[in-house]
């Protein structure tokens, strides 16, 4: 058995290398296909250190990232290969290949950058962060109760771009000492200034059903996945009906560490697929697009996972069910909207038309989720978070200027000083 398990972490390992290696001569076939970038030109850089697994973090500012670039030149700061390759084929603003942190450093000694955006808490943040002369910025890449968006963390960014109330509240509960004033800049939710409400299907009367779940997790307290649970169930049950038409979009990790969960995730798949074949005309839709909008904004209730999911619907202030975790270990929070808002039990999967036609009639429901609406996103009238957010760049950038005059005649600092000792790591 040892040796089985030795075997397959070799071949893991190999499999590993080589698709390393591929990622990287098929990026270094893009670099050498396009023009160099322009020195001196860029505003605001995107930092972005994950691998392409991850790439659904950043592909939600997409557009308010191609809206900003209009008045602000901006780059994406990419640092591993594989993500790098794919955002060169599908990134709306320009991206800079800077896997190692000497070419983080050619890059600075290029371009003057204002402002850092970081997307997550990856450490390698901190190759960049610990250049001064600029503004480092957490904006995140979705607004959620979970524990992640309270990390003591934030408190390493210069700033962070919070969504609103709900944001600044959750932070005043768990940091410390923490000027959240001045630190913390509510903007609301740019992204769903930019859904659009076209389908991929006829508009033929049927209620359109987005059922969003996330994946299993690595461990029991971040076990919010329902497509085990919950999912095949409640798909079943839709499926059935000819007055509506499902859109599955699972998290794209779905299945990568249970079993179970993987195989649950097949058979969803495969019932979409079988229903699809019965009737032509259900227009059914597994959804595995890196595009994220158009079905929060068109679905006519939406059924999502204790996750960011919550609140990316949230925002369109559309109906919303929550299914309730079967894992114990899981928490949950409970001072925010997932203190009021509506379950859908494991119990009720089998029957979830049922609960949606319940929702439909429950006036008091939508009272409640208009009120939860404005403390999370403030102002969710179409423009009003763009505006939010372009104004917090201005501010900042209006305060760089201000720094930058204060400290004309202090000392230049080299960076390649700086950066000598993470070179030597990488």
């Amino acid at each position: 058995m040892a040796a089985s398990n030795d075997l397959k972490q070799c071949w893991g390992a190999m499999r590993a290398l080589l698709a390393a290696r591929s990622a990287r001569t098929r990026l270094d076939r893009q670099l050498a296909a396009r023009a160099p970038l322009p020195r001196r030109r860029f505003e605001i850089a995107v930092h972005f250190a994950d691998g392409a697994e991850n790439l659904y973090q950043l592909r939600r500012w997409y557009a308010p990232l191609a809206e900003l670039a209009k008045t602000h030149p901006v780059v994406i700061l990419s640092r591993t290969p594989d993500a790098t390759s794919a955002l060169l084929d599908e990134a709306p603003v320009p991206v800079a290949d800077v896997s190692r942190v000497a070419d983080l450093e050619a890059f600075l000694l290029d371009h003057e950058l204002p402002i850092v955006l970081y997307v997550n808490q990856n450490a390698r943040n901190f190759h960049l962060m610990r250049y001064g002369r600029r503004w480092h910025v957490f904006i995140n890449h979705g607004e959620s109760d979970t524990l992640s968006m309270t990390t003591n963390q934030i408190k390493a960014y210069d700033y962070s771009l919070v969504a609103g109330d709900a944001a600044i509240a959750r932070l005043q509960r768990v940091l410390w000492d923490y000027d959240l004033e001045r630190r913390a800049i509510p903007i609301g939710r740019p992204q769903a200034d930019h859904y659009t409400r076209g389908t991929p299907f006829p508009a033929d009367g049927r209620s359109l059903v987005l059922y969003a779940p996330t994946w299993e997790g690595e461990r029991s307290t971040a076990a919010y996945g329902s497509i085990a649970s919950h999912g095949t169930a409640l798909v079943r049950d839709l499926l059935a009906s000819p007055a509506h038409r499902l859109i599955y979009r699972p998290h794209p990790r779905s299945g990568t560490v249970d079993q179970g969960y993987a195989a649950a995730n097949r058979e969803i798949i495969a019932q979409i697929a079988a229903a699809n074949r019965a009737d032509p005309t259900a227009h059914h839709l597994h959804d595995t697009g890196t595009e994220l909008g158009w079905q929060l904004a068109a679905a006519d209730v939406a059924i999502v996972d204790v996750s960011a999911m919550v609140y990316d619907r949230l925002a369109t202030g559309k109906p919303v069910l929550v299914t309730r975790p079967v894992n114990p270990d899981a928490p949950i929070e409970t001072t925010g909207y997932l203190s009021d808002c509506e379950w859908l039990g494991v119990e009720e999967a089998s029957q979830v038309r049922s609960r949606l036609e319940q929702l439909s009639r429950d006036s008091a429901a939508g009272v409640r989720l208009g009120r939860w609406v404005s403390h999370y996103f403030g102002d969710t009238r179409p423009g009003a978070a763009t505006r939010r957010f372009h104004a917090a760049i201005e501010t900042l950038l209006a305060e760089w200027r201000r720094n930058v005059m204060l400290h004309a005649h202090d000392e230049p600092v080299d960076v390649r000083e700086l950066v000598a000792e993470l070179d030597e790591r990488d």
